[in-house]
């Protein structure tokens, strides 16, 4: 049975429905896989996303893994490139019971370091299409807004030490103009995005807007994704992504 290690910092409603949609797809029999751990960087107790999140992930009978990677900065005052090079070295550890042959980021809100890049095969799911904006989905949004973009899309790429720049492996794109967007962009025009963070946040109806329009294809794009990796049509080996005969995909 092809495994799937699982990662998140299970900060949102979003990183529990990810979950609850490839438990589905894998318990449906769409997805030939199953699921060895999910690991976070948050412990109970410190976020009630994250504690909603354990418990969604114990009600599925999926081994927990738990490293506040808060708690542990704090009692390291070395510099940051050392205590995150200590904090992956710990979670490889404790990781060492619970095997994997892919392991998938979808809402964990660290940069994963070298060394862990290097030992496991790594996707990240990212709310932006390829060459676009990096971050957290917000700073997507917000610099797509910015930017006054006229389409974006998601992906699931390589993940490599810098953030977001990985080599995509799969992605969908969309466009955010037309209907229903054409309405909110009048709606903030001649406006900063300084000023529409003051005047609403994240209850702008453009921001909203293009934000459920990216989750909404998130979710079929990571069951897609794993479905080909289960079956074998595609893996990862040497940092590289290759087809079932072993050539590279480009």
């Amino acid at each position: 049975m092809y495994r799937i290690g699982w990662f998140s910092t299970g900060r949102d409603k979003a990183a529990r429905d990810l979950l609850t949609t490839v438990w589905g797809s894998i318990q449906s029999g769409h997805v030939a896989a199953q699921i060895s751990f999910v690991l976070s960087n948050r412990e109970p107790g410190e976020s009630r996303q994250s504690d909603l999140f354990f418990q969604l992930v114990r009600s599925y009978d999926i081994p927990l893994v738990c490293l506040s990677s808060r708690k542990f900065q704090a009692q390291r005052h070395d510099d940051k490139r050392s205590w995150r090079l200590e904090y992956d070295r710990e979670l490889m550890k404790r990781l060492v019971g619970f095997p994997a042959d892919l392991y998938v980021l979808a809402g964990y809100m660290l940069i994963v370091g070298e060394e862990m890049c290097q030992r496991y095969p790594m996707l990240n799911l990212h709310p932006a299409a390829p060459g676009g904006p990096k971050g957290t989905w917000q700073d997507v949004v917000w610099k797509l807004i910015e930017s006054k973009a006229a389409q974006t899309g998601v992906m699931m790429h390589l993940v490599t030490p810098e953030l977001d720049e990985g080599p995509a492996v799969t992605y969908s794109t969309f466009s955010i103009r037309g209907q229903p967007f054409d309405r909110y962009w009048r709606g903030i025009e001649g406006l900063s995005v300084a000023e529409i963070k003051a005047r609403q946040g994240e209850k702008n109806p453009l921001f909203r807007t293009i934000r459920r329009h990216g989750l909404a294809r998130e979710f079929p794009l990571i069951v897609a994704t794993l479905k080909v990796f289960s079956e074998g049509r595609v893996k990862i080996e040497g940092g590289k992504v290759l087809d079932a005969s072993g050539q590279p995909i480009e």
